[in-house]
């Protein structure tokens, strides 16, 4: 198997050959902004990072931590200035993951079990470690004959692998995600509001605290902006939708957006194509 080096191209091809894909990234590659794609992502890190924003969660990034994340839930990677930034990624096709799960093994249980207390993360041991980085191996240098049922086997010996540890893992007792009580209590009340008018404005209104200063906090807490964060939520709201079968009218006015061509923009931008075209491919 091809081994990208590329998040962008990794993800581009999972979606053109609804299979899967892996890239092996550094710090050479820029961050992408806070995003949100139509496919899973297991993210590996190697050398650690700053904070994993996904969702209205902000975790410490450590060697050795992995985290999962389904095609709903936007996430951004900060990074600490120019550091090494090591990692793997595999970008997975839900259909193609769907194919490979039976009535006794469901392998998209770490992608789709979400309590209240679930935790995206989970901290790899040495011994996990050695383990998942041979199956990676295994995967991207398998060639001659038989590699295509080799590269078929060793990701399916993985996926039961990993979801094995989310499920002993079971819920988060304890909050491993950290952000100080001035940012946690703003991403709570912007995702108790994401579907009203929140602007810059309001939000340093409601918290007393000038525009200026809580733009500030936020983007060096998170590494996002307020406005590009409320509309990645958003985003995630409006495509669950519409793969539910919401109408485009019912789900732009749902999910905040003052206006249907504002929603267009904002949506194609995110998920590269029309709300009505995602509609159409994600109900079909």
């Amino acid at each position: 198997m091809k081994q990208f080096e590329s998040c962008k191209e990794s993800v581009k091809d999972c979606i053109k050959n609804k299979y899967f894909s892996i890239a092996h990234l550094h710090s050479e590659e820029e961050t992408m902004a806070i995003h949100i794609h139509d496919c899973y992502e297991i993210y590996y890190s190697i050398s650690g990072a700053n904070q994993f924003l996904i969702d209205n969660k902000l975790y410490d990034v450590d060697p050795g931590d992995l985290f999962v994340i389904n095609e709903f839930e936007s996430h951004y990677v900060s990074q600490i200035n120019n550091a090494t930034h090591e990692r793997i990624v595999l970008s997975i096709h839900p259909d193609f993951l769907k194919t490979l799960s039976s009535d006794k093994t469901d392998l998209n249980y770490c992608f789709r079990h979400r309590s209240h207390d679930f935790s995206h993360k989970t901290s790899l041991n040495k011994e996990q470690q050695n383990r998942f980085i041979y199956f990676i191996n295994k995967i991207i240098g398998t060639s001659g004959f038989g590699a295509d049922m080799i590269e078929y086997s060793s990701f399916v010996e993985l996926m039961v692998f990993l979801t094995s540890l989310f499920i002993n893992k079971g819920d988060s007792t304890s909050i491993v995600y950290k952000y100080n009580n001035q940012i946690q209590e703003i991403i709570k009340y912007i995702n108790d509001n994401v579907t009203k008018d929140i602007t810059v404005k309001h939000l340093a209104e409601h918290f007393f605290l000038s525009e200026s200063y809580i733009c500030r906090i936020f983007k060096l807490s998170t590494g996002t902006t307020i406005n590009k964060y409320i509309i990645a939520r958003r985003i995630s709201m409006a495509k669950a939708l519409l793969s539910n079968g919401s109408s485009i009218n019912d789900v732009y006015i749902n999910c905040g957006f003052n206006d249907y061509s504002n929603f267009l923009k904002s949506f194609k931008k995110a998920v590269g194509v029309s709300p009505k075209k995602y509609s159409t491919f994600s109900t079909s």
